[in-house]
């Protein structure tokens, strides 16, 4: 009897120790596999508070005579303080706290280290700003420079285009008015392009800023005076790439029949070489000085400039693939056959694009296209920027939405742009105008560390202008042409996607990033309108007119 209870005392024993050591075993697998991070351990973005670096040209005034001392040195800064920067953002956290007070990311920030690079060139070289060989900005005009004299009448300005077309034309039209005498009405924007903005010179630019700006060059006024309307009007589309003679006797002696004279377009009215110095320099005035955007889009601007450089150095793209751009230049490579008829739709419709049937592969060849997501991508790469350096998107809607961008995003994760970095709430007063959007993406361009835009159009040409005015900030320019043949040939097996290919992407790449040069002149064997066309707008290169070599000898 004694053993039986024994012998079940012993069962009982046992099965309760192999119960045991089965829970322990079950509880030690569920807390490795189901493991959840608490809230307060997630990393997040402080977006209330930047102890990032200062960026002080938001408002684009700068000091005619010298430069601030900001203007001469690097924004870069050492390795060792860019990645304590960036330990420091990674171990923040996220404030939850309502749906509308964060932007909603593509990525979660979640890296141990930013701004690391991929291991082909070293770190400074992806970063560093070309040597600006102590060119700074001189538009002072000349000693013999003369306050506007009596106007001899009115001139109005219909603006045309987009943002950065609108703006070289209305500092032309500064110009212009001075060279004629005219008193110059704030011009007006154009409501009837491809975009159908409403936006006027005001929700755009700062009136008030421009108008006193611009007062001891030329009389400028809001509108015009009243009892005007039985003055004598005169409609006038001024002769593309005109110099001083033209304005001097044909359109200033209009003054003796009109009043009022109506520039019926704004762009390319005036040529890039061969004018007076001091009308060049007003032209710069004009453009970096007087024509700064309105408050509401500086502070907009300064917010998102402040948003991408929590995260480190960054690139701003100009990603210019965009539904207007692949319509106008007919380039379809990598679009489908319903994309490709949409796009051939749109150019049909559009009066004011002269040419209609477009060959999109011979386009392309020659590097007349933008480059694709894809093309950038393996461009990025090559030149050596790691798969999380914060990349800054300006542009509009991508042509065939986030799907278009997944190439891109699947080599760079940290894609980003104003709808991701602002909230809904925040860019409410700008939605709908794609003017006012575009002067977001133009601020955050021009205070990135790098800027490279996809395609040489009016946005990249204007800001790698404003840079090069800046100190010559680095802006890679790709060589479209070399790129696209590059990638064709890996894509037919000729090449491989591997460092001899990135090695020499990198070195075609060594010359166009910024450094100071004279404007291009124009190209060989044109004659004409063409020979005009064919040099590098003032816009994009404003040396020599409005830099100058200062001698270091003299200091600052």
């Amino acid at each position: 009897m004694r053993r039986r209870k024994k012998t079940l005392v012993v069962v009982v024993i046992r099965r309760l120790l192999t119960c045991a050591i089965c829970i322990i075993a079950l509880l030690g697998f569920l807390t490795v596999h189901i493991y959840v991070a608490p809230l307060n351990r997630l990393p997040r973005l402080h977006l209330s508070k930047y102890t990032t670096r200062q960026r002080g040209h938001i408002s684009y005034e700068n000091s005619i005579t010298e430069p601030s001392s900001t203007m001469n040195l690097s924004r870069r800064e050492t390795t060792e303080e860019n990645e304590i920067q960036n330990q420091r953002l990674t171990s923040e956290h996220i404030n939850n706290t309502h749906e509308l007070s964060q932007p909603h990311f593509l990525t979660s920030p979640s890296f141990a280290k930013l701004n690391t690079t991929s291991g082909i060139p070293d770190y400074d070289k992806l970063w560093k700003h070309p040597p600006n060989r102590n060119f700074v900005p001189c538009v002072n005009p000349n000693p013999n420079y003369i306050s506007p004299l009596e106007s001899r009448g009115y001139l109005l300005v219909h603006t045309n285009g987009g943002l950065n077309q609108m703006r070289a034309g209305i500092c032309d039209m500064v110009a212009i008015a001075r060279i004629i005498n005219a008193t110059l009405v704030v011009p007006e924007l154009d409501k009837r392009s491809f975009w159908q903005d409403t936006s006027k010179f005001s929700d755009v630019f700062d009136e008030d800023h421009f108008i006193s700006t611009l007062s001891k060059d030329i009389s400028v006024i809001k509108k015009l005076p009243k009892g005007i309307d039985g003055l004598t009007k005169v409609v006038k589309h001024f002769k593309s790439y005109s110099g001083l003679r033209y304005y001097q006797n044909e359109i200033a002696t209009m003054w003796d029949e009109y009043k009022v004279i109506r520039a019926a377009k704004s762009d390319s009215r005036l040529v890039n070489n061969g004018l007076p110095p001091d009308i060049q320099k007003l032209r710069c005035r004009a453009c970096y000085e007087a024509l700064r955007f309105s408050t509401k889009i500086r502070s907009m601007g300064q917010i998102l400039v402040d948003r991408m450089t929590s995260y480190g150095l960054y690139i701003a793209l100009h990603l210019r693939y965009e539904k207007d751009m692949l319509a106008f230049s007919g380039c379809n490579h990598g679009l489908s056959a319903s994309e490709g008829a949409e796009l051939r739709k749109i150019r049909k419709n559009t009066a004011y694009w002269k040419v209609k049937d477009i060959d999109g592969k011979v386009q392309r060849l020659k590097g007349n296209c933008p480059l694709t997501p894809k093309e950038v991508g393996i461009l990025l790469t090559a030149l050596g920027y790691a798969p999380n350096t914060p990349i800054y998107i300006a542009a509009g809607e991508i042509y065939g939405g986030e799907s278009r961008l997944a190439s891109l995003g699947s080599r760079f994760t940290m894609l980003m742009s104003k709808e991701k970095l602002a909230t809904k709430v925040e860019l409410k007063p700008f939605m709908n105008h794609s003017t006012q959007m575009a002067a977001l993406d133009y601020i955050v361009s021009v205070e990135s560390d790098v800027f490279i835009p996809s395609y040489s159009g009016n946005m990249a040409r204007a800001v790698e202008g404003h840079r090069r005015y800046l100190g010559h900030r680095k802006t890679i320019s790709p060589d479209r042409k070399a790129i696209v043949r590059l990638i064709d040939r890996i894509g037919r097996g000729i090449e491989k996607d591997n460092r001899k290919v990135y090695e020499r992407i990198i070195e075609i790449h060594k010359t166009r990033q910024g450094s100071p040069r004279r404007r291009k002149g124009p190209a060989s064997g044109t004659k004409g309108l063409e020979r005009h066309r064919s040099e590098e707008s003032f816009y994009e290169n404003p040396l020599p007119d409005c830099l100058c070599q200062r001698d270091p000898s003299r200091g600052s």
